[in-house]
């Protein structure tokens, strides 16, 4: 009888081990194929439902909103804010693996994408911080918010929590920023070094170096030296989509940067920083800063991927969002 008892247990721990194992399987099959469907969406069509908002200056900012499956309470609507010379197409495979999950709002910075061009004056961080504040009151005017900025988007984001730090705390509860700085980047970043005399020169000569040879100059900074051509390829096509005078209008930004003192109003929300380790434009310093001067953020350094890691390890960036908005959501059920 106590051999048929253990026969019987042993049994049921199998299948029980059996059970387990065949649905980890299942879960890895789903998410392989899910990653096939998203690779093969093509670049540039994922596009939602187009508003659009008046800056304090008058340029119209053009909005995109994919509304989440789940109309809850505890649904954030999660903000994202692309970089310089970049458009919304940068969250390509982040929304189409958010989708439904989230309620997503996607923004062209002024003079980016869609979005009406702005005076050279007037493209500065607090014009965009200004704007991100004006799309969140006419979108997103209720509900936690989840705030999600690669580069010139992530110093948005900054610039915002120093210009309206009670927004941030009463209604900010994730944040994720991707490949950036708040600060002593001129110095620091290979690439801005070099563009710099480019830059100075005249729109024409600006344009001619933009033609002669953007892929190489886009292979070599703005991914990893191990990446897919296929993600140097969306890089290149975003960016020579973007208008010349976006390079010249918004460089002296850089030089300008010094966000740090905003650093600590982001404590207040579940922050993640991510950063690629050959991110030649905003190197891996800048991301190790952040994590430091933000209370209690966490700190992901991606090996070997550069400055457009939201193309070449999409599968992480998608990751450390799905985490934040996963934390949110179960927050606002506590």
């Amino acid at each position: 009888m106590r051999g048929r008892t253990k026969a019987l247990v042993g049994s049921g721990v199998a299948f029980v081990a059996a059970g387990a194992a065949a649905t980890l399987f299942s879960e890895r099959v789903s998410a392989r194929r899910h990653l096939r469907l998203v690779e093969d969406v093509p670049f540039g069509s994922v596009h939602g439902e187009s508003r659009w908002v008046t800056a304090r200056d008058g340029v119209r900012l053009h909005v995109e909103v994919d509304e989440a499956d789940d109309a809850g309470a505890n649904v954030p609507t999660v903000v994202m804010v692309h970089g310089w010379t970049c458009d919304l197409d940068t969250w390509h495979y982040q929304r189409l693996a958010l989708r439904g999950r989230a309620r997503l709002v996607l923004v062209d910075l002024r003079s980016h994408g869609a979005s009406g061009r702005a005076k050279a004056s007037r493209s500065t961080l607090d014009d965009l911080a200004d704007d991100l504040a004006r799309v969140i009151d006419e979108v997103a005017p209720t509900g936690p918010l989840v705030l999600v900025g690669h580069s010139m988007g992530g110093m948005t984001i900054m610039q915002l929590a120093a210009d309206d730090p009670v927004l941030v705390k009463e209604r900010v509860k994730g944040v994720v920023l991707v490949g950036t700085s708040a600060g002593d980047l001129l110095r620091t970043s290979p690439v801005l070094r070099q563009l710099r005399p480019l830059l100075r020169a005249t729109t024409p000569a600006v344009d001619w170096a933009r033609r002669f040879n953007s892929y190489s100059v886009t292979r070599r900074w703005a991914v990893g030296p191990e990446a897919d051509e296929k993600y140097a390829d969306m890089a290149d096509q975003m960016i020579g989509r973007a208008r010349t005078h976006v390079m010249l209008d918004f460089y002296p930004a850089f030089g300008e940067l010094d966000l740090y003192d905003a650093l600590p109003a982001l404590g207040t929300a579940e922050t993640v920083v991510v950063c690629g380790t050959d991110d030649l434009l905003t190197p891996p310093r800048h991301a190790r800063r952040l994590a430091e001067e933000i209370p209690g953020a966490r700190l992901e350094l991606v090996d070997g991927a550069g400055h457009m890691i939201m193309f070449e390890e999409h599968e992480r960036v998608t990751e450390a969002i799905e985490t934040v908005v996963d934390h949110v959501i179960e927050e606002g059920r506590a």
